[in-house]
């Protein structure tokens, strides 16, 4: 059985899109050498402009086929019609046939390496996303084993000893309902990560005011977290920015449940929206223990070990939650950064506002 994509067509791909790039690239490159003709009788820059042409074939195509074929039209036209004698092959001249030898070796050299150099970064681009699987699968399935195991032992106990007291039995229940519902927002994290899709992102805007965002993401952390003091800060005036509403508010409910969850001392989260020059600031600070700053540089790429997280609540890692809001952030064109302050940590991350005069 042959394979879907053979060699043959991964290297020399056929496509409209690049045929188009090649003839405009050839075209411009031709009118630059008719206009430096008509002011120069010199005949030397058209094979510089020819092998910067086959450059830039090379770069914006996919595969060796459009590189290989401005490689040869570029000789063609270089030495045909650029070349004294001017519209004729005349390989009687003493030199020519070098030069035109010459000049079709350097210009296929320069596209395959230039291919070449391409393929390597999509390589690389290709294994580090397959890193990112493999760091997200191995984060998942620790802090998914944990969780059930311990609702397993727990829901054992209350079903195979009868005599527990009711106060032993709603506590047992009690970190039952505590490991579903961080079930829940992990399951929740990986929706996020599924609905925006594998390698390029694709999500639908709707220009949302930042205040109503801010409550709807304060009101479900408070059903979650009664006990933590949060209080929402919205802009001084009606701030809207294009996003996903459903993601965004992912991104806060992460934000907040880590500020809960890894502050340890943290007993008050805050979170804020402001206008940031063309862009739409959304912060949450608390009040905690701070971030360590040996592992600020890893904190969004979903790479963070359990060991380095908050000490005592090894399950509850939040390497994947702050690689899902990255993940989202980016797919809406934002910025993320993270930082400590005198009392506790902040989480901020930046969204583009609708341009004045632009469409939905």
């Amino acid at each position: 059985m042959y394979p879907k994509n053979p060699l043959s067509a991964r290297m020399f791909p056929l496509s409209l899109r690049d045929l188009l790039i090649t003839i405009s690239i050839l075209l411009c490159a031709a009118g630059v050498c008719i206009l430096l003709r008509a002011a120069d009788t010199s005949d030397g820059f058209a094979s510089p402009i020819f092998v910067l042409a086959v450059l830039l074939t090379s770069r914006l195509t996919t595969g060796y086929l459009f590189g290989l074929i401005a490689s040869v039209l570029g000789v063609i036209c270089v030495n045909f019609i650029f070349t004294y004698p001017y519209w004729a092959f005349n390989l009687t001249i003493s030199g020519y046939p070098l030069t035109f030898l010459s000049f079709l070796a350097v210009s296929v050299i320069t596209s395959t390496l230039t291919t070449k150099i391409k393929r390597q970064e999509q390589l690389r681009a290709e294994n580090e996303k397959e890193k990112m699987r493999a760091n997200l699968l191995r984060s998942v399935s620790h802090d998914i084993r944990t969780p059930l195991t311990s609702i397993v032992g727990s829901t054992s106990t209350v079903l195979e000893n009868p005599g527990l007291s009711r106060g032993e039995q709603e506590t047992l229940l009690e970190d039952v309902r505590s490991e579903a519902q961080w079930l829940i927002q992990t399951v929740e994290n990986l929706l996020s990560i599924t609905r925006m899709g594998d390698g390029q992102a694709h999500i639908t805007k709707d220009v949302e005011a930042a205040e109503e965002i801010l409550g709807e993401a304060v009101r479900k952390f408070r059903r979650r977290y009664p006990e933590m003091s949060v209080a929402a800060e919205p802009p001084k005036e009606l701030l809207l920015v294009p996003m996903d509403p459903i993601l965004i508010e992912q991104v806060l409910a992460n934000l907040m449940e880590n500020a809960a969850l890894h502050g340890e001392t943290a007993t008050r989260i805050l979170i804020s929206a402001r206008p940031d020059g063309d862009f739409a600031r959304f912060t949450v600070a608390d009040n905690g223990r701070g971030i360590d700053p040996a592992v600020l540089p890893t904190l969004f790429d979903g790479t963070l070990k359990h060991s380095e997280s908050a000490k005592g609540d090894g399950k509850r890692n939040m390497g994947l939650g702050l690689s899902v809001c990255m993940a989202i952030v980016r797919a809406h064109g934002g910025t993320m950064e993270a930082k400590n302050l005198p009392a506790g940590a902040e989480f901020s991350f930046r969204l583009p506002l609708l341009k004045e005069g632009s469409s939905r």
